[in-house]
């Protein structure tokens, strides 16, 4: 039986991305009652632009979007050594909202990329850039996703390692939403 709220956030903003169809799994896995699709098409934070126009409506619907949730998932691809362009200019918006929507949020993160190590360093990277919000991460079963091109048939996830560590995170952030 379903339950509650998720929020999915995609570090990728490419149409085919290997972690839009891992977010598409772990909702899957989750079983929301409501899932909620983040959309991080947002302009470049530039603190003239927020002083000129205040926070865009797009980054104060993310802000309410998290505080609405009763857990969120992040699947974001490594670019770079380090987390997307596109999720780090969102952190940085969403910084901005009034109060703080990711404080005690339930948060689980995973990626899928085209090294073998399935994303590592971009998980680091994007755990140290959400610390200062104060989310309850839940730390694991990890999901690195490498050779991510080959791991699905599809929109299915088809690597049963992969799969088992998804289906555990998942488990664990219904667990960690109460739900």
């Amino acid at each position: 039986m379903s339950s509650g709220r998720l929020l999915g956030i995609c570090g990728s903003l490419r149409a085919g991305s290997l972690n839009r169809k891992l977010l598409m799994e772990a909702k899957a896995a989750f079983d929301p009652a409501t899932f909620d699709d983040a959309d991080l098409r947002f302009p470049l934070y530039d603190g003239d632009l927020e002083s000129r126009d205040g926070i865009p409506e797009a980054v104060q619907t993310l802000s309410d979007q998290i505080a609405q949730a009763d857990a969120v998932v992040i699947a974001s691809p490594e670019y770079n050594k380090s987390i997307s362009g596109a999720l780090k200019n969102a952190l940085d918006w969403v910084s901005r909202t009034e109060g703080n929507p990711w404080g005690d949020k339930p948060l689980a993160i995973m990626s899928a990329t085209a090294g073998r190590a399935g994303g590592e360093r971009g998980q680091l990277m994007m755990r140290e850039s959400l610390v200062a919000f104060r989310p309850r991460l839940v730390t694991g079963p990890e999901v690195l996703v490498g050779a991510a091109q080959d791991q699905f048939e599809g929109e299915v996830l088809t690597n049963e390692i992969n799969r088992k560590a998804l289906n555990g995170l998942m488990d664990a952030l219904r667990t960690a939403a109460g739900l």
